[in-house]
This record gives C-alpha cells, sequence and structure tokens, in this order.
C-alpha cells in the first residue's frame, strides 16, 4: 500500500489479531450468521488487515456490512443453491449472501473439482461484496494449486478509455501461487488505476488524489493532484489512452464476462447485478509440484534480489510485502486508526457486544 495510505503515526492504535478477530465474529453474529459464517466473514477480514490491505479489512468494510444487515439487504442465513453443474464447472445461486460469507466456499468447491480433474471453475451470483479477491485465490495454494478470483460487475463507477458514463465497477482479479519458503505469490488488483476503497480511506486521512487516479463526470481525467471530490469517476488503470488505459479497460471487461455474462446475469452495467469467478489449476496436472515450489523460491528470491533502480531500497514482488506483514502484524498487533477502535467501542456497546481491544506490542498506542 503506497505510504499516504497508511495510518499516521500519531493515530495508530496497535491491538492484537485475536483480540479484533473475537470482536468481529461477535457482530457478525449479532447480525444474525451463524458461528461458522460469522468465523468465515472474520477470517477473510482480518486476514486483509494483517496483509496490510486495510482497504478490505475491519476499517473500511465492517461498519458497512453491519448496515446491510441492519437495513435487511443481505441475507445472514444464506443457502446457496447450485444451479448449473459438470464434473469441473458450476454455476452457484449466492442467496444475497455476503461474498465473504458465501464466497470461499465456492472457492472450495472450484478445489474440490481441481483434486478430482485437475482443474475446478465456478461462478457465483447473487451474493454481496466479496471482500477482496486475493483471500479467496490463495485457497488454492493451501493444496498445491494455483487459484484465481475475479469479481465485477454493477457498472457504477468505472469509465471505459474516451468514455462520459460508467460501465464497470472496479473489477478486480487476483492470481496466486505457492512457493517452497518464499511467501506465495499473490497478485491482487482492481482493474481501475486506483481501488476505490483506498479512495475512502483517502477521505478519511485527509490525504490528496494523484493526477489521472480519477476522472470528472464528463469523463475526462483529472491530471492534476486534487483532494477527493464528491462526485468522481474511476479510471482503468493506466488512466489516460496514452498511458495504456486501454488495458485497464480490457481488463475489466474480461471480469465483466467471467464473472456476469458467464454466470448468467447478463452484462453488469446493464442488469446492475455483479458476479463472483473462482477458479483452480492443480500443479501435479501440469508437471511436478515439488519441482514447481522450488523453482518458485528461485524466482521469487530472483525478483526480490533485483537491483533496485536509484532512490529505491529493494524489489518486490506480488505477496512479499504482504507475507512480510502479516508475520510483523501477528508479532505487534494490527494498526488501526484511532477512529475504527472507537467505532468497535460504540458498536460493541449498541449491539451489547464487550469489546476489549488491548495488548498490542507495536511502536505507538495500544489498544483500548
Amino acid at each position: 500500500m503506497l505510504e499516504r495510505f497508511k495510518v499516521p503515526e500519531k493515530d495508530r492504535v496497535y491491538v492484537r489479531p485475536e483480540q479484533v478477530r473475537a470482536a468481529t465474529e461477535a457482530i457478525f453474529q449479532k447480525m444474525g450468521l451463524e458461528d461458522a459464517g460469522a468465523r468465515q466473514c472474520a477470517d477473510v477480514l482480518i486476514t486483509n488487515d494483517l496483509r496490510g490491505v486495510e482497504t478490505h479489512g475491519v476499517s473500511n468494510m465492517l461498519r458497512q456490512y453491519v448496515k446491510r444487515y441492519g437495513d435487511g439487504s443481505q441475507n445472514p442465513r444464506p443457502k446457496v443453491r447450485t444451479v448449473r453443474e459438470t464434473s469441473t464447472t458450476a454455476t452457484l445461486d449466492g442467496d444475497n449472501g455476503l461474498g465473504i460469507h458465501v464466497g470461499p466456499d465456492a472457492m472450495r468447491l472450484a478445489i474440490s473439482k481441481a483434486k478430482q480433474h485437475g482443474m475446478g471453475a465456478v461462478t457465483m451470483f447473487n451474493s454481496g461484496h466479496l471482500g477482496g479477491c486475493g483471500y479467496h485465490a490463495v485457497l488454492a495454494t493451501e493444496y498445491d494449486m494455483i487459484g484465481l478470483c475475479m469479481t465485477g460487475g454493477g457498472g457504477a463507477s468505472m469509465v471505459p478509455t474516451w468514455a462520459a458514463e460508467p460501465r464497470f465497477g472496479t473489477n478486480p482479479v487476483a492470481w496466486a501461487a505457492p512457493a517452497r519458503n518464499q511467501p506465495p505469490f499473490l497478485f491482487d488488483v482492481a482493474s481501475t488505476q486506483i481501488a476505490n476503497n483506498k479512495i475512502g480511506l483517502a477521505r478519511r486521512l485527509g490525504v490528496k488524489l494523484e493526477a489521472g487516479w480519477i476522472a470528472r463526470q464528463d469523463g475526462t481525467p483529472v491530471l492534476e493532484e486534487v483532494p477527493v471530490p464528491d462526485k468522481y469517476y474511476m479510471l482503468p488503470f493506466g488512466g489516460t489512452r496514452e498511458m495504456g488505459s486501454h488495458k485497464g479497460y480490457g481488463s475489466a471487461a474480461v471480469v465483466d464476462i467471467m464473472c456476469c455474462t458467464l454466470s448468467g446475469i447478463g452484462p453488469g452495467f446493464i442488469s446492475k447485478k455483479g458476479g463472483h469467478f473462482f477458479c483452480a489449476f492443480r500443479i501435479d496436472a501440469f508437471t511436478d509440484p515439488e519441482k514447481f515450489k522450488d523453482d518458485m523460491d528461485a524466482f521469487l528470491e530472483g525478483l526480490a534480489k533485483t537491483k533496485p533502480a536509484p532512490g529505491h531500497e529493494r524489489v518486490l514482488y506480488p505477496g512479499l510485502s504482504e507475507g512480510e506483514e502479516t508475520a510483523k502484524r501477528n508479532r505487534e498487533g494490527i494498526p488501526y486508526h484511532r477512529e475504527v477502535v472507537d467505532w468497535f467501542k460504540s458498536i460493541g456497546a449498541e449491539l451489547g457486544i464487550p469489546v476489549e481491544l488491548t495488548q498490542g506490542t507495536g511502536p505507538g498506542p495500544r489498544g483500548r
């Protein structure tokens, strides 16, 4: 994550992962989820926070989920239905369950099919926010598989190159591959120039947006640094055609096809609905998995040891900082903005849940 999106040191409160996990599970249970579903939802959010992906952790997402359960727009007890299935594929109706609730099981179904047949793919519609594709893709690496996950649809935020109206969401995609000793490869990115949740973080932290991150409402790219405006559209990654925005636009289109059209709900900007896609590839269906993991170590170490350009300390590979951050945050605690800790206290009091967020050991204020 860019430095500007990190919680300022003066506002950091370090909280032990097990404590925020327990509080998050309790909140989901109060929202009506069964124990297993509450644990699953909390695991997605806390895993994201441990990896340093605060945009998809409790800070940004939990209060939105509480609102959706509270107003009845999200089903806390979904009964997922299989609409179509073959030995290697399936299409699922998520029964309006939250994506972090029903998505991991859809990925596990893809993994189960890959165990039997070498590859497995599952689409899902009628379910809510997925909480980040990376969590789901990484599930496959635990079984010596390569994981792929996409989510998209709705058409409310990203404008195609040269367009004056939006046609896509942020339409992220994630690939994950295991290694032997190195943190797994994890490439998890939005098709937009910047994830929309990062704009929410920028607004909370009072930092400006870079040139080329967003567009005005007539589709014109904003090519100067600006505070977060009230209204804007997202640009495809690349920002402008000259900088390659057609590549981000094309990537978003692929995600919409795989998540929406392939699942049967039709194009996202026409149906106004979203979908998800999960896929797993069993490594030993292609090559020896032990050699693959050794080769991945050599590949990832080679990337990490690449000579850095002037002004930069080192080169990262996708997944390295997430692996390092997870180890550090498990050791020191997760650095939350004090406003987030205050929200936990407030929602705990409102729901009648005892919330204890203490014992962080990081170099800053401890949980309270």
